[in-house]
């Protein structure tokens, strides 16, 4: 029998980010997929700040940046022309170094992924399928099956990241309640003319509904997503032909050429379950969304991240396995939270409702128009869709509060002149390790006592930047490795920050790790 210490089911987005994490984090794994190779359409599109946030720590952001496509400017058209231009550019300004909508091709990002996996020494195994599985209390044993061949594989842990007809979740029993919309949909990338706003998204809205524009890929394909007209609903196959005439209406666009069409149902699920012992349920395996906002891979991902650094530790002997008890509550409660707020976002738009339908094209459009030319508006807009608001103040390991920071919350950005150390607060979390942060002065004794714990003391300057993001002068911030705040101290006490560490049987990754400095100054974020 082969082992390993992580057993990842599936490689899509959700799969690859949490084997590159965990490699990145020293735990070995192996990680399969039944598909004989990776996908070749563009499916998922919108990559969040958040998600670029956390490539950033993993040192992959840059050349995921290179492949995809900044979306300047939201168009919203309506049959009388065009109601509103929304900027997009820049419209999370202080809140993340990603303030900008990103489109990102799936397939393209899975490259990107894999190339860093394999420099790293992985490779997916291909079509290869788990047939079973058991946890015997101190491991898991799965049955794999590639070419007719079983192979019997140990783990610690086994990751199901599999999908939305996960085998690893049948293999639990895990229920998966929820529905599907009554509306089937359209996706089509295509290559045609029409009023497309370069690096834009363009999205029409009516009294029937709603079509959507935007850029696919840098060669200039483009995106086309709408509700399948009425009279087409009942049909057993639809082709795109059979519809052209609706699509290029609603879309104002002229297909020249049709690379990739598909029509579907929209789910909304969430499983009863995220875990059960040392199985592990992430991405659509645990939760489908409506694709209101772009939210579901990148919610995927976000769980990747999540559970890697709890495994690593606990897999390492740096925490106690209890650790890995806050993975569920997590992330199962922001995929509820996230299924509610797509669920109404996406019957509002899709609803046929005349009244709706007249609020949509004529009142809509002035609101939003109103709202994202405000600072107000634009930054709390950013912060649901970029997932930079996602917070576990209410998770079983999140403690305090200090400023308008707490325990649970993502740590706030704060931008300065710190050039050799990336400019701003989030560079020493490419340590994926955990960290406090004082915002002010450091105690000398509180540095000294926390001096035992390995675990490093970042001191950087009080700012009108840090108070504007929330901050309290001089307090404490014990930082998870995922950039996340486990306690915030409005004190320097060093016991209570000991009695977290000691409670949880938190231990750095590198002991002997010097502190985080750039060099010849202390950290300055004015």
């Amino acid at each position: 029998m082969s082992k390993t210490k992580v057993l990842i089911a599936g490689a899509g987005p959700t799969g690859l980010t949490l084997a590159l994490w965990l490699t990145r984090l020293g735990v070995p794994v192996r990680i399969f997929d039944k598909a004989a190779g990776p996908g070749e359409t563009s499916r998922a599109l919108a990559v969040q700040a958040r998600t670029l946030e956390f490539h950033r720590l993993i040192g992959i952001v840059d050349d995921v940046l290179a492949e995809g496509v900044r979306i300047e400017r939201l168009t919203v058209h309506t049959p009388a022309g065009i109601a509103a231009r929304l900027p997009l550019s820049d419209f999370g300004r202080g809140i993340s170094p990603y303030s900008f909508a990103f489109a990102l091709p799936q397939d393209i990002h899975e490259r990107v992924l894999i190339a860093h996996l394999e420099r790293a020494g992985v490779t997916v195994e291909r079509s290869t399928e788990l047939v079973a599985f058991q946890d015997r209390g101190d491991a898991v044993v799965a049955t794999l099956t590639k070419d007719g061949r079983t192979e019997t594989v140990g783990a610690a842990y086994l990751a199901g990241c599999d999908g939305a007809h996960s085998a690893v979740r049948h293999g639990l029993k895990i229920g998966f309640p929820g529905g599907a919309y009554e509306q089937s949909f359209y996706v089509a990338d295509v290559k045609g003319r029409g009023e497309i706003t370069r690096n834009g998204l363009d999205t029409t809205v009516s009294a029937y509904g709603f079509a959507i524009v935007m850029p696919v890929r840098q060669s200039g394909s483009v995106r086309l997503i709408g509700i399948v007209p009425k009279a087409h609903e009942a049909d057993e196959a639809i082709s795109f032909e059979a519809i052209r005439a609706d699509v290029e209406r609603d879309t104002g666009v002229t297909v020249d050429e049709v690379n990739w069409f598909s029509t579907y149902h929209v789910h909304h699920r969430v499983a009863e379950r995220f875990r059960v012992g040392r199985v592990f349920l992430c991405g659509d395996a645990g939760h489908i969304h409506s694709p209101a906002g772009g939210q579901g891979m990148n919610t995927g991902m976000g769980d990747a991240v999540n559970l890697a650094w709890k495994l690593a530790a606990v897999v390492q002997g740096r925490a106690d396995p209890r650790l890995l008890d806050s993975y569920e509550p997590e992330r199962i409660a922001f995929a509820q939270k996230l299924i509610e707020s797509t669920d109404t976002a996406f019957r509002f738009i899709t609803s046929r409702s005349r009244f709706i339908g007249l609020f949509r094209r004529y009142l809509m459009p002035k609101i939003l128009n109103a709202l994202l030319h405000t600072s107000f508006g634009s930054r709390f807009f950013f912060g649901v869709i970029s997932q930079a608001a996602i917070e576990y103040r209410a998770g079983p390991i999140s403690a305090g509060t200090a400023g308008k920071v707490s325990g649970g919350d993502r740590l706030p950005y704060v931008v300065g002149d710190v050039i050799s150390a990336g400019g701003d607060n989030f560079d020493p979390l490419r340590s994926l390790d955990w960290q406090v942060h004082v915002y002010g002065e450091v105690n000398c004794d509180f540095r000294a006592m926390l001096a035992s714990t390995g675990i490093p003391v970042h001191a950087f300057a009080w700012s009108d930047a840090t108070e504007k993001a929330g901050l309290q002068r001089d307090a404490a911030y014990l930082v998870r490795p995922d950039g996340h705040v486990a306690l915030a101290s409005p004190v320097q006490e060093a016991a209570a920050f000991q009695r977290y560490l000691a409670g949880l049987a938190i231990r750095p990754r590198l002991a002997e790790r010097a502190p985080y400095r750039v060099p010849g100054t202390m950290h300055s974020l004015a």
